[in-house]
């Protein structure tokens, strides 16, 4: 797929009710690093609880205004990020400290054959003391104007089969379950110690 001409569009205002999609941005450091530390985080996500302020520092500059130019050579197409942000209020567990940083979704604009069968078109995360709330979903929901814009009519969402979280939001969001595919030992996900992908379609038409 060329895209030679592509261009990013502004999606404006991306709000349901508690929950805002925001561009990833330096102002944002602080409340990320903040859910990244929360206890919940570290006991059942340590992948996430790990993530250095410079990490997230060299993210911005990578996909600045949460946008990821596309890459022919190593086969990528232009992505959107986003952070997931509580408008008012904070979550917390008590004796731990406030977060307002809920998670993040990346949106992926393009099919190749490595995204319909192993990447999805959304990827999404929710931090553990935040989850229960269907932030995925909710979040889902506010990209697919977005996706359609673009010209998308039909979305792959893939999961871990043992995910059922995130199952659960497939369903909920109206996507098809259309079966289990092994990854290839090629797969870069392979060597992350991945094995399956449960995959989703979602038509827009």
């Amino acid at each position: 797929m060329l895209f030679d001409r592509f261009h990013f569009h502004h999606p404006g205002p991306l709000v349901d009710r508690d929950l805002e999609l925001v561009t990833p941005s330096a102002r944002y450091v602080d409340e990320f690093m903040a859910a990244c530390g929360h206890p919940l985080t570290e006991q059942q996500s340590p992948g996430d609880a790990h993530i250095t302020r410079q990490q997230i520092l060299q993210f911005l500059k990578a996909a600045p205004q949460g946008r990821e130019a596309p890459n022919a050579i190593q086969g990528r197409v232009p992505q959107y990020h986003f952070w997931m942000r509580q408008r008012d209020g904070f979550w917390g567990t008590p004796g731990s400290p406030d977060v307002r940083m809920v998670g993040g979704i990346g949106l992926r604009v393009g099919s190749t054959p490595q995204i319909e069968m192993y990447y999805g078109h959304f990827g999404y995360h929710v931090y553990p003391a935040a989850r229960g709330r269907h932030y995925a979903e909710r979040a889902c929901r506010l990209l697919l104007p977005l996706a359609r814009r673009h010209g998308l009519r039909t979305l792959w969402i893939t999961c871990n089969p043992d995910n059922a979280a995130s199952r659960r939001t497939c369903e909920r969001l109206g996507a098809h379950f259309t079966g289990i595919v092994h990854l290839p030992e090629d797969e870069p996900l392979y060597a992350r110690g991945e094995r399956e992908k449960c995959r989703y379609r979602l038509d827009l038409a």
